[in-house]
């Protein structure tokens, strides 16, 4: 097997690292990435197969868990209950009482809020331009799920705030601030949890939050620290996802030079489906390896870690013909933004809906849009997104 070097913080990585995702797919099905001392893939048929392996998970074997920090304790206690963190039937339970709340229904219904939402934020914006990172993509997202959740809007900031500091965790850049920083924000998210939960308890609404109280299977409910692992889960992930999903495809369509076409009625599904696959928001899922096992002629251990590079394997020229090009009219496949498999992403029908509602209304209200400055991403790795987009309009 091959060993490659690539800083995830090195500049020229965070500002392009797909020329690292060729290199890493040519040196065969799997490479030793040694930066990260973690054996990945960036192919997609590897991918797709190991994303959808039982024998992989997100829990380690008994006995190769590292113990968490005592100071990071506050954190890990909630990750401990995430469903993105379990596998098997607890992940099972979980995810099954969670969509019994979470249903294509109560998604779709969210549609006339979410285009009322783009055009008030567009209304608002600077008349000599902004930062549609600021302006537009973040608030976008955290105000719709503060809405489904039933928080009040004026909440939106801290949902914001924390999130942000607790999603710093999974980066690359990682120091003991951000730490100290995620604790201090997972601690004031549960607090704050723990009172809405008690309150919808007590008098039920017409939201998230009391769907999920109600959502039973063979009389068992979500206990109070799974309901608060799921709410700060569907807006960590679902709001850090969706904002960089939406500037990630406004920089693109701004480049390809005819975005406004690309986002009419019959075209849209298809270019938002081709928006995820060139350039999405999580670059790198980690499975642990569960038992003995060979995939694509590589061995593997009980208790060995394996990474799966999604955007490597979205950039595979196997499935997708010149990956490198961004071609929304190709024909609609697969791909692994949202992952694959028991973990598939639960909140990709309201990430689609939000980019395929925000992403027209806004190349519509602003025929004249224009990039106003290079675009930079931010070192934000295993997300991959921008630290601002300036236009014009």
């Amino acid at each position: 097997m091959q060993s490659l070097s690539q800083s995830p913080t090195d500049p020229g990585f965070v500002q392009d690292p797909y020329p690292f995702y060729d290199r890493i797919r040519a040196a065969g099905p799997f490479a030793r990435w040694d930066d990260y001392d973690l054996t990945v893939s960036a192919r997609a048929t590897v991918v797709g197969a190991a994303l959808r392996d039982r024998r992989l998970g997100r829990e380690a074997p008994p006995g190769f868990a590292p113990e968490p920090p005592a100071h990071l304790a506050p954190f890990y206690a909630v990750e401990a209950q995430s469903m993105l963190e379990l596998d098997g039937p607890r992940h099972a339970r979980l995810r099954r009482l969670v969509a019994r709340a979470f249903t294509s229904a109560r998604i779709a219904a969210l549609a006339p809020q979410i285009t009322a939402l783009a055009d008030r934020l567009i209304d608002a914006l600077p008349a000599d331009g902004a930062d549609l990172i600021e302006d537009f993509a973040k608030p976008l997202p955290v105000i719709v799920i503060a809405r489904l959740l039933g928080v009040p809007e004026e909440r939106a900031p801290d949902l914001l705030a924390w999130s942000n500091a607790m999603v710093a965790m999974y980066q690359a850049r990682r120091t003991p601030e951000i730490e100290a920083e995620a604790v201090a924000a997972t601690e004031r998210f549960v607090a704050f949890l723990e009172g809405y939960i008690a309150e919808r308890r007590r008098t039920p609404r017409d939201d998230l939050i009391t769907d999920l109280i109600a959502a039973e299977e063979a009389g068992e409910q979500l206990s109070t620290a799974e309901l608060i692992s799921t709410c700060i889960l569907l807006l960590n992930a679902g709001h850090e996802a969706t904002v960089h999903s939406l500037g990630n495809g406004v920089k693109t369509l701004l480049e390809s030079g005819a975005g406004a076409y690309w986002l009419t009625r019959n075209r849209v599904e298809g270019t938002v489906e081709e928006l995820l696959r060139f350039d999405p928001p999580l670059h790198l899922f980690t499975r642990w390896v569960r038992e003995d096992l060979e995939i694509a002629g590589q061995k593997f251990r009980r208790g060995d870690r394996i990474g799966l590079l999604l955007a490597g394997a979205n950039r595979d020229p196997g499935p997708w013909e010149t990956p490198a090009t961004f071609s929304p009219g190709r024909p609609i496949q697969t791909h692994f933004s949202f992952g694959a498999g028991a973990h598939f992403c639960i909140g990709a029908p309201l990430a689609r809906l939000e980019m395929s509602l925000a992403l027209p209304a806004l190349f519509k209200r602003l025929p004249a849009l224009a990039l106003d400055d290079a675009p930079r991403y931010a070192d934000l790795y295993h997300f991959h997104g921008l630290e601002r987009l300036r236009v014009r309009y």
